[in-house]
């Protein structure tokens, strides 16, 4: 299985700490996050990551190298300082030929705990472009932007409007995506944004949907990196050490 990595953002909410370390490598409990977040994944069975960097990359790529310390193959597709946003970055790395037939999608801020080949299986039975993971919210974590029913999203969208009193569920932070769905939704060599991409498919019933049961972390936020770290103190890191 193959996991691409979105870790290009400026990572503004973390300033000043952003201004030397991409977020991706903030540390947490003392040690770079991507070191938590590379464990993970190859626990969950994925052998092939691809990083989408840019702002502060050659950092990402020192630390990471070809990925063979986590037993990871390791692949960069660069950005440069011209950033075009999560889906442009995403089909940049399919321009360079970087993608396998199917990709996860996976932001660099974000631990998750969702069972990996659950969701592929999800993913591969759909026969949809693209599938997302979403999370019984009831605004709990963050505004509810999607209604999800019976494995399908119906409606993602960020925006606000009336739309938003159906909305229960909440983008979980994993997609899916086959190679041959990017190159065809995501327009080439222009700044494009996953939601508004995703908000199209969803509207033309092309996006799937598989519901998660716990709750995500990030470390885009100092209330984010806070949390995280009080939850694997109190794991001991044992969903880490699973790895």
């Amino acid at each position: 299985m193959q996991c691409t990595i979105l870790a290009g953002g400026l990572g503004t909410r973390m300033l000043p700490r952003t201004e030397s370390i991409p977020k991706t490598l903030l540390p947490v409990l003392g040690r770079p996050f991507a070191d938590y977040q590379l464990q993970w994944l190859r626990s969950q069975g994925v052998t092939n990551v691809v990083y989408c960097i840019g702002h502060l990359g050659s950092t990402i790529r020192d630390y990471v190298g070809d990925g063979s310390a986590w037993g990871l193959e390791v692949r960069y597709s660069d950005e440069g300082e011209s950033l075009r946003g999560t889906a442009g970055a995403l089909r940049l790395a399919c321009d360079n030929g970087l993608l396998q037939d199917r990709t996860f999608v996976l932001y660099g801020d974000s631990w998750l705990t969702a069972s990996l080949p659950d969701v592929d299986d999800a993913f591969l039975q759909s026969r949809l472009p693209a599938l997302m993971t979403v999370l019984r919210n009831e605004g709990r974590w963050d505004t509810s932007n999607v209604e999800y029913a019976d494995g399908s999203i119906r409606c993602y969208d960020k925006t606000p409007g009336p739309h938003r009193s159906r909305m229960a569920y909440i983008d979980y932070g994993l997609l899916v995506w086959s190679r041959d769905a990017i190159a065809r939704y995501v327009p080439a060599g222009m700044r494009t944004d996953l939601a508004d991409v995703l908000r199209s498919l969803s509207i033309e019933r092309l996006l799937a949907g598989f519901e998660v049961q716990e709750r995500f972390y990030e470390i885009g936020s100092p209330s984010g990196l806070a949390d995280l770290e009080s939850f694997l103190s109190v794991n001991n890191g044992d969903r880490v050490q699973a790895a």
